[in-house]
């Protein structure tokens, strides 16, 4: 999908909604005739014809003289729709023999079937969108918690735009004076002396704001991997289920229960991470147990966060200390079962995970996660979890800024375009600073312009609108 394959006379229809039982299904259509070629196949083509953009129109779908569905249109007239074009948008019953019937007759009927992200594609075309709101319309649909909608939801409401357009007007204006210079020198000035630089710094630091809000933009996009891990019977499974807040996970006292792992997507403190219930640690003779702790071994080697879990009622042992004292990744020892302990306070220790029995186990942390303290939880009552979650979350933001006054970068092609522009405007007050022409700075500031251009769309190749949208959901 590109500018140059762009064609607006050509109407296009898709199914819009999940192919899944429901009470409404949704066929979109856009283009320039797709009003007349849905007029063909419904029960009151006058009313369609006649409709005014913004309402709906009750009827039926048929396909000659049999009908194939009751529906409602909404129809909207160019430039006033999400495309900028006509559109009608068919509600019809959720099932997906029914939805599928409706498209096929749209393609029967003289559409074509719509590309991937080409509804977001034809907005953008036709001024309806710029390339950051675009891209936050595939964020929020693949957004996995409320924060990291939330964060899509600025973007899509022009958050991103603004601040690039804020940006780009200190530069213009810096441009615009050293313009001036040019045409009406003073020879007695130096050129670190020739132009106000306030703005251009003002520009400097606020580009770079952005380039490192990437790191934490990526972090509620991508989501972060924590890996359950631990002897058998340390309650990962009851773990695994208290996070989630469901039983996804079988829960014995059997040894060897969980012999593979299971994976799902949870929320800690709006954090979208990737949750692996593992094999227990043991040595044993049966090939598929043995084969699911070969698998836990790998699965923590490449985890954003370890949570090895302990049962407070026994303590730890010498394997605990071993897999410890490997693991290369970010590790929190958890101890469990802290419901079943005996004394004072909400989460008593019990006498084998006392201090002194523990201090064998925290000398052998690596070095990157021996600040972290021990967590002491109950799966089963809850008790602990949030102090567990401050630790993950200590990890996984150190040194990312979560709470952003303004806005973030959303994709990385974002960040690379705002990464060069930056780089541009160091270089244009690096040149001011070391006496080089006027003639040189201009450029640089042209050519940051050019890159904030591509964030927008203002400037963008035709191959990388292609993978932009290329990889929207059809309906979209």
């Amino acid at each position: 999908m590109n500018a140059s394959q762009y064609t607006p006379e050509e109407s296009i229809s898709s199914i819009a909604t999940a192919l899944a039982p429901a009470a409404l299904g949704i066929v979109r259509t856009s283009g320039k005739d797709c009003i007349q070629l849905l007029s063909k196949v419904f029960s009151r083509p006058k009313a369609l014809l006649q409709a005014q953009g913004n309402t709906l129109v009750y009827g039926w779908i048929k396909d000659g003289d049999s009908r194939i569905d009751e529906v409602m249109l909404a129809v909207y007239k160019a430039p006033k729709s999400f495309t900028g074009e006509d559109m009608v948008e068919i509600f019809c019953h959720g099932g997906p023999a029914v939805v599928t019937a409706i498209q096929n007759l749209m393609l029967k009927s003289g559409f074509r079937a719509a590309n991937r992200g080409e509804y977001t594609f034809r907005a953008f075309i036709n001024g309806k969108t710029d390339l950051t709101k675009a891209e936050a319309v595939k964020e929020i649909i693949d957004s996995h918690t409320d924060a990291s909608r939330s964060h899509a939801v600025g973007r899509l409401a022009g958050s991103l735009f603004e601040e690039i357009d804020s940006i780009k007007k200190l530069i213009i204006d810096t441009l615009a004076a050293i313009e001036v210079e040019i045409e009406y020198p003073e020879d007695e000035e130096t050129i670190a002396d020739s132009f106000d630089k306030t703005d251009l710094e003002t520009a400097q630091k606020r580009l770079k704001s952005l380039v490192d809000s990437w790191k934490s933009e990526k972090l509620y996009q991508d989501g972060a991997r924590v890996v359950l891990a631990g002897r058998t019977n340390a309650g990962k499974s009851s773990l695994f289920n208290a996070i989630l807040k469901e039983e996804r996970a079988i829960v014995s006292d059997i040894e060897g229960t969980t012999r593979d792992w299971l994976e799902s997507w949870a929320s800690i403190n709006g954090i979208p991470v990737r949750l692996f219930d593992t094999a227990g640690l043991r040595q044993t003779d049966d090939v598929i147990e043995a084969r699911g702790v070969e698998l836990t071994k790998n699965l923590a080697t490449d985890a954003d966060v370890v949570l090895y879990l302990i049962d407070s009622t026994v303590g730890p042992n010498d394997d605990d200390k071993t897999f410890i004292q490997n693991c290369t990744e970010p590790l929190i020892v958890v101890y469990n079962k802290a419901d079943k302990n005996q004394g004072g306070g909400s989460l008593p220790l019990a006498p084998k995970s006392s201090p002194e029995n523990l201090a064998p186990v925290f000398s052998a942390t690596p070095s990157d996660s021996s600040s972290q303290s021990p967590v002491y939880i109950s799966a089963k009552t809850g008790s602990g979890l949030k102090d567990l979650f401050a630790q993950i979350t200590k990890i996984l933001t150190a040194g990312l800024s979560t709470e952003r006054e303004q806005a973030g970068l959303g994709s990385a092609r974002q960040k690379t375009a705002v990464q060069e522009a930056l780089e541009c405007v160091e270089h244009a007050l690096e040149s001011a600073q070391d006496n080089y022409t006027l003639d040189a700075v201009v450029q640089d500031l042209e050519d940051s312009l050019d890159a904030l251009g591509e964030v927008t769309g203002d400037v963008t190749p035709d191959d990388v609108l292609g993978s932009i949208f290329a990889n929207f959901c059809v309906g979209k």
